[in-house]
């Protein structure tokens, strides 16, 4: 029982956490173009 006062606060800072990276991916423009990176691989360079 006593683990539950470690675990609790424990999950809801890593789950702040993973919003705020969130947070920032979508603030830095990381999901804008998805599309085009996926078209950009398969076509050829040379």
């Amino acid at each position: 029982m006593d683990i539950l006062f470690i675990l609790i606060p424990l999950s809801v800072i890593m789950g702040l956490i993973v919003l705020a990276g969130l947070w920032w991916a979508v603030y830095r423009g990381q999901f804008e173009d998805i599309e085009d990176e996926g078209k950009r691989i398969l076509e050829d360079d040379d």
